[in-house]
């Protein structure tokens, strides 16, 4: 059977200050009527079963997600003790779906991505499980045809096609986000492609790579998956899991495997990392503007400007800047300052203001 694993943690600092510690990203409405994290899950509506579905997110978070998520049982919601990257945290739904499901065939995906339509990425997880149920030592990813020399995505470098599925290839090398010479490089060969965190395998098999890769973390949770159903599987998760080496999957596992796979993304994706990416989503005026609430502007150009309710932003003779308000902060920045909002929060607390983070 397929499962979902959808990984929910995040600190809420990019797209502050809507989103705080315990209102991350994915849990805004970003596109749509719907929150990202909702999304996610509809769209595997129809090919996975809420009982297969495994939301992994931290205690802070855990609430607020189960509350949006009501089909998924309270059971599936995974919450780690301590963020550990998405090694341990693959590793944790892993033990669950195997626990449930001894055969599981796990699809991992972040909660805060957007994809265009829900048919074409359920057909492409269909090829993928297909691949991997015909081969169970595959390690299958979707890799994203890149349209402009990214240097804020890590990219997976394709070899040869597999002769019997469409798109597929095998992997050569993972590499880091690169700089713009090399990112410019990889495009123009198009052998590279975005990798954007969303893979497919047995979840055993992903339990065997980290018993070879990472031991002591496969040792830590066989601990807890011995306890699942237990009085006692909080208070052995609590002291197991924050041991584990903090790594991502890609480092533990997927950079040392010999049998990663790469399937041609057929979907349009996009990782939503900060406010820029709000324009793509959202559209703009005839003046470049993208705007969520009351505003009104004279020689406003290229802003992005999103306010609470009854609240009325107005702007005069500005350009390029990004203007957030809530009802407790308000962020005024120039676009180019985008990523540097963790800077910017590094001084509100500094400054005693923790509880706005």
């Amino acid at each position: 059977m397929l499962h979902a694993v959808i990984m929910a943690g995040g600190s809420g600092t990019r797209f502050w200050p809507q989103s705080r510690a315990e209102m991350p990203k994915q849990l805004l409405k970003l596109s749509g009527n719907r929150t990202m994290i909702q999304q996610t899950v509809d769209r595997c509506r129809g090919l996975i079963q809420p009982d297969h579905s495994w939301i992994v997110t931290n205690a802070v978070q855990a609430a607020a997600t189960s509350g949006q998520l009501p089909e998924i049982p309270s059971q599936n919601v995974l919450v780690e003790p301590k963020a550990r990257n998405t090694a341990p945290c693959v590793g944790l739904a892993a033990i669950h779906a195997v626990h449930h499901d001894p055969d599981a065939t796990m699809l991992i995906m972040p909660a805060d991505h957007v994809i265009s339509t829900s048919e074409e990425f359920q057909n492409a997880v269909m090829q993928a499980a297909a691949v991997v149920e015909k081969d169970p030592n595959r390690l299958v990813m979707f890799g994203i045809a890149p349209t402009f020399p990214s240097t804020g995505f890590g990219y997976i470098e394709r070899g040869s096609a597999l002769s019997d599925v469409e798109r597929a290839f095998d992997v050569v090398a993972f590499h880091e986000k690169p700089q713009l010479s090399r990112a410019e490089e990889y495009v123009a060969s198009g052998s590279f492609y975005w990798n954007c965190g969303i893979f497919c395998w047995k979840a055993q098999t992903i339990l065997d790579q980290l018993q070879q890769y990472e031991p002591d973390t496969y040792q830590r949770l066989l601990r807890i998956a011995q306890v699942i159903g237990h009085e006692s599987y909080t208070r052995v998760l609590g002291d197991q899991f924050p041991q584990m080496n903090s790594i991502s999957i890609d480092c533990a596992v997927l950079e040392r495997a010999s049998d990663a796979t790469v399937i041609e993304a057929p979907f349009k994706w996009d990782d939503v990392g900060s406010w820029l990416a709000v324009p793509r989503l959202a559209g703009q005026d005839e003046f470049g503007n993208t705007i969520e609430g009351l505003f009104v502007g004279v020689d406003t150009k290229n802003c992005i400007v999103r306010t609470s309710a009854n609240h009325l932003v107005a702007t005069l003779g500005v350009s390029d800047l990004i203007i957030v308000q809530t009802e407790d902060a308000t962020l005024v920045g120039h676009k180019r300052d985008s990523e540097r909002i963790k800077e910017l929060l590094l001084k509100v607390r500094e400054q005693g203001g923790a509880d706005y983070l």
